[in-house]
């Protein structure tokens, strides 16, 4: 057991988790890679490595070798750049969840940044005529929505919960995370105590979690049945903590709420968000999308807003439209608004959160966006219809598909909220070199601090 512990010892006092430092070599870092990786040659040939800043000796242990370039992680800074400092969690390195807390937070978003323009310059082959200041935010206890892995491992004789290692499909061994929302990052051992007591504690894979304003769900994930005596630690244990606790046998139609029986009846929507800058309420479940950055989300649709500079009578789509996040700030604004989306429970949702905000110059829409032609199936007819401005927040895959249809409306502004710098730049490519738009401003978004997520803000005009 002695040497298990110092091996555990040995991988976390590196940035690299899983690697070998009996084949260290040395590396003079040049630069960063798109995914914040220290790039350097060796004989020619290019090396990505985990934990390396440019500017940066080090000794690296290589973890992939490949025929154009090899990857590696840190075992020895050598020479340390002025932007290195010292990882906020004990577990960075070992632990997948973080990439970059070894970057200061300026550097990290200006690292960002660069991708975001190299993506647009060498993908889009567009450049924007102004840069955004970088939207900033907390840089700790932020993340408000996970899934956490749980695993009885037999060699340790105990339970695990969190995030995957790095390089690795195991689950590291942490006590706690200083990225999620304290009502879950710091009850890590307890959820793992609890799980241990449970008899079918080798028979829960995952507890998905959600925070909102109020109130903190759990969702424990089963593979075989409750015993009452588990019912029972399960309903002590939210009760304790004040958590909403819930289960799930199967898929998602099977989640329900254990834990308080007494808001079983609004168990579907147990959960809010405020943003009192528009005197509006978001009712949402712990299954649903939202944000996982609830101030950056605040100050993003206080942007969005400001960027396509909404007057009272203006007509506004709002595409991938979500619950309404951005939706129903803006029909405070506007003169009416049409949100687009191809989840059928979001659609409803957003119908709901209209009708509890008291909100009735919005229609929404539900439809697959990649496919557009088949949008009047939906209810809805691009042809002919007038749109002053309109609003894009795709998932990673982009909005290509409606580029076209899009240009044929001629809204005036067009906004566009990425969380992939790559597929904005691709779309970037359609609006301005094939449809006549110009970007006007760009920005990144530190939605996700300590990870190389970058998510960014662009705004097209026509002419």
């Amino acid at each position: 057991m002695a040497r298990k512990h110092k091996r555990l010892r040995r991988r976390s006092s590196n940035n690299s988790g899983r690697v070998d430092l009996k084949q260290s070599a040395y590396a003079a870092v040049e630069s960063l890679s798109h995914d914040s990786r220290g790039v350097a040659h060796i004989n020619g040939k290019a090396v990505f490595i985990d934990g390396a800043l440019p500017g940066e000796e080090v000794l690296f242990s290589y973890l992939k070798r490949k025929g154009s370039f090899d990857e590696g992680g840190v075992a020895h800074v050598i020479k340390a750049a002025p932007e290195r400092v010292k990882p906020g969690c004990a577990h960075f390195g070992v632990c997948g969840g973080c990439s970059l807390q070894h970057m200061a937070a300026e550097t990290q978003i200006n690292a960002k940044q660069q991708v975001l323009l190299d993506n647009l310059k060498h993908i889009g082959s567009v450049e924007a005529e102004a840069l955004l200041p970088p939207m900033t935010g907390p840089l700790w206890g932020y993340r408000r929505k996970a899934r956490l892995g749980v695993k009885y491992v037999i060699k340790k004789e105990k339970v695990l919960v969190g995030f995957r290692e790095k390089h690795s499909a195991f689950l590291a061994d942490i006590e706690g995370c200083d990225v999620l929302h304290p009502s879950v990052g710091k009850q890590l051992n307890a959820l793992k105590t609890l799980v241990g007591e449970l008899s079918i504690y080798m028979r829960i894979p995952q507890i998905e979690i959600a925070v909102g304003d109020d109130g903190t769900a759990m969702i424990f994930r089963h593979l075989e049945p409750f015993i009452e005596s588990d019912i029972d630690k399960l309903r002590a244990f939210a009760e304790q903590h004040s958590v909403l606790l819930y289960l799930q046998s199967k898929g998602p139609d099977t989640v329900h709420l254990l834990w308080p029986e007494q808001a079983k009846e609004s168990a579907k929507y147990a959960l809010c968000y405020r943003l009192p800058q528009y005197d509006l309420e978001y009712r949402f479940g712990p299954t649903n999308f939202v944000q996982v950055n609830a101030e950056i989300n605040s100050k993003m649709i206080d942007k969005v807003i400001e960027l396509l500079d909404l007057q009272p009578e203006d007509r506004v789509m709002d595409l991938f439209c979500g619950l309404g996040n951005f939706t129903l700030p803006m029909a405070r604004r506007v003169a009416s608004i049409v949100g687009i989306e191809g989840d059928d429970a979001l659609v409803e949702l957003a119908k709901y959160n209209a009708k509890h905000n008291g909100i009735e110059n919005a229609e929404f829409y539900k439809a697959d966006l990649s496919k557009p032609e088949l949008l009047p199936q939906a209810g809805f007819v691009l042809d002919g219809q007038r749109f002053d401005k309109v609003l894009l927040d795709p998932a990673r895959a982009g909005a290509l598909e409606m580029m076209a249809p899009l240009a044929k409306m001629a809204p005036r502004l067009i906004a566009y909220v990425s969380c992939n710098p790559a597929t904005l730049a691709r779309d970037a490519d359609e609006l301005v070199n094939k449809h006549g738009y110009r970007m006007t401003k760009v920005g990144v978004m530190d939605m996700f601090p300590h990870t190389s997520h970058v998510e960014a803000m662009a705004l097209f005009e026509r002419g």
